[in-house]
């Protein structure tokens, strides 16, 4: 068992792969088993899922730093994203990073067919180049490698008319960074937010459009009064943007979320980020910032793997991930497996 920021995790010695499966804490955790048990008895009802849907997305405004009437929920990052994707108009030029995360640029590649067209540059170009565009998609952090793009630029950007949006899945909930300016901010829970796989948000601007291709009954302005017929009666604000929540899903989130956002979040950016640059540091590399390591070494996940080191690999390299429950001796563990003779 570990203590960090005021919870206890019993995340295993070593682990560092919360950039694939973030780890829970105690109370996520038991909240989430306490909600499967009503459900194995017949406790569970519909409507009292409401309430931890409700918190999870204030814990999300609050993290993003905007208004609780700005977020929708769903299912996973391309399935929000390609509600904007569907509302661009015909031959949109849209710039993404090369290598990007694919529920980043396959929801614009998928408009193809409108004449939407997706341009990709090297990461370092982006926010260079950000300009020429109409819309830039791209993650904060890059799931592949840790490389963080150049917030201040595309923020510049948008200010002279390009539409940003931003995947934070890989940042949210260690960097500490302001989001709130771009016109759409989406994140998965299921990794740094620690939440179960299957719930997602996005932060997102009313001039923004978005077409609500999914939308249901949860979309509805009185989603419990328009379950049957038309006409269709959508929410005023982001929730007309909904689908039905995975419930069980949103019963962690409602306890991570919140308590993330509650977090000194400098502190939190400094624990992690001074775990993967004290790493960086034993390997010989300069420090980068980010709280993801890509480490291209022959065998090196091998050699992490027999020392009892989670790390997954991407883009051929190791890559390990320092969160809030990481600590110096998971940064040695990692670096007596790749520096031993």
């Amino acid at each position: 068992m570990r203590a960090a920021f005021g919870e206890e995790f019993d995340v295993p010695d070593g682990y560092l792969n919360t950039a694939s499966i973030g780890i829970p804490s105690v109370a996520i955790g038991d909240a989430v088993a306490d909600a499967l048990v009503g459900w194995r008895v017949g406790a569970g009802r519909a409507s009292e899922f409401d309430e931890p849907v409700a918190r999870a997305r204030e814990g999300f405004a609050d993290l993003i730093g905007v208004g609780v009437d700005r977020v929708a929920m769903g299912p996973a990052v391309s399935a929000l994203i390609g509600l904007v994707a569907a509302a661009v108009p015909d031959r949109t030029r849209v710039l993404v990073a090369g290598g990007e995360f694919t529920s980043v640029t396959w929801p614009f590649a998928a408009q193809a067919g409108r004449g939407v067209e997706v341009t990709e540059v090297d990461l370092g170009q982006v926010g260079r180049r950000a300009g020429e565009f109409d819309l830039v998609a791209v993650s904060t952090v890059q799931s592949a490698d840790g490389r963080l793009v150049d917030l201040d630029a595309l923020r510049a950007a948008r200010a002279s008319g390009t539409k940003v949006v931003l995947d934070a899945t890989q940042s949210l909930g260690w960097l500490d960074a302001d989001l709130s300016w771009a016109d759409a901010v989406v994140a998965a829970g299921y990794k740094w937010l620690l939440s179960p796989r299957g719930s997602a948000w996005m932060a997102i601007r009313p001039e923004l459009a978005a077409v609500p291709v999914a939308a249901g009954w949860y979309a509805s302005a009185d989603r419990w009064a328009d379950v049957y017929g038309l006409p269709m009666t959508l929410a005023p604000d982001a929730r007309a943007l909904d689908t039905s929540p995975a419930w069980y899903c949103h019963v962690g989130a409602a306890v991570a979320l919140p308590w993330l956002a509650g977090l000194d979040r400098a502190a939190v950016h400094a624990h992690c980020v001074g775990l993967a640059d004290t790493f960086r540091a034993g390997l010989g590399m300069e420090p980068a910032g980010s709280a993801i390591v890509s480490v291209r070494r022959e065998g090196a996940r091998e050699r992490l793997a027999a020392a009892g080191v989670m790390s997954a690999a991407r883009a051929g390299a190791a890559r390990l991930a320092f969160h809030l429950y990481n600590t110096d001796d998971d940064v040695a563990r990692a670096l007596d497996a790749l520096t031993a003779r």
